[in-house]
């Protein structure tokens, strides 16, 4: 795994609904294989940058780079095609209830290839094996825990077996055990399927444990006031509001990375 290579290269870009501007000056890098996390206070437009990245929502300005791909300068087909090679997991799951855990994971497959009902269901089987949900196809979204429904989100997000997995709040609402559980997973898919993985999060514990990389987001100053490693971050930033986001249980960072 070349943990390298430049895959996503975002520059100077702005974000905005109508005349407010949300965050603008955003420039960084995700590393092919790497864990990068998206980091701010609440209402700092963690989500909405997510949503730039996943084609959602167009900048107001800037580039955003996949590869040699210009993604917003591409055609919506050429666009489609990129996005199809990505994986989003939901901050609620989003799994829809009227369909079991296995045809939820089951959609993409059936949407965006042409295998036989036979082969997507062996693949289905596969993705619940490696979330450690074997056995649940059949089980409604109501009948499982908040946490087997981030799994079994996880499951269909990593469906199509794809470069770039992201992740909105993985963790929220979810208690400690749950949580950790989690973020092994992540760790056990990036290094299984050679995925990159984006996260939208403001666990320390996750952001501690999993992360190879980092963006800060402010809401006060709208533009980005740190990037790289969050451990490192927390130890050496010079920047006020980044050092007490990191900084609110140091404890954590001992915990995690002795």
């Amino acid at each position: 795994m070349d943990t390298t290579k430049t895959l996503i290269d975002v520059d100077d870009l702005t974000m905005a609904y109508g005349d407010f501007v949300l965050q603008q000056n955003l420039t960084f890098k995700v590393k092919q294989g790497s864990i990068f996390t998206i980091m701010g206070e609440s209402g700092c437009g963690k989500s909405t940058l997510l949503r730039i990245l996943t084609g959602l929502k167009a900048p107001a300005a800037g580039t955003v780079f996949y590869s040699d791909m210009n993604f917003w300068e591409s055609s919506y087909k050429k666009r489609v095609q990129r996005m199809q090679r990505c994986g989003v997991l939901y901050q609620s799951g989003a799994l829809w209830s009227s369909m079991t855990i296995g045809e939820n994971i089951a959609l993409p497959l059936q949407q965006f290839t042409t295998l036989s009902t036979h082969l997507i269901q062996e693949i289905v089987d596969v993705k619940l094996a490696l979330v450690g949900l074997k056995g649940f196809a059949d089980y409604l979204p109501s009948a499982i825990s908040g946490g087997m429904k981030k799994r079994a989100g996880l499951a269909r997000a990593i469906a199509l077996d794809p470069d770039i997995v992201f992740l909105d709040e993985p963790s929220a609402g979810l208690d400690p055990i749950s949580s950790r559980m989690l973020d092994d997973l992540i760790l056990e898919l990036r290094d299984s399927l050679g995925a990159t993985i984006v996260i939208v999060s403001h666990e320390l514990p996750s952001i501690f444990a999993i992360a190879d990389d980092s963006i800060f987001i402010d809401t006060e100053t709208r533009t980005m006031l740190a990037t790289g490693n969050p451990r490192m971050l927390a130890k050496n930033s010079d920047n006020i509001k980044v050092k007490q986001f990191l900084s609110r249980s140091s404890s954590l960072l001992d915990e995690n990375h002795p």
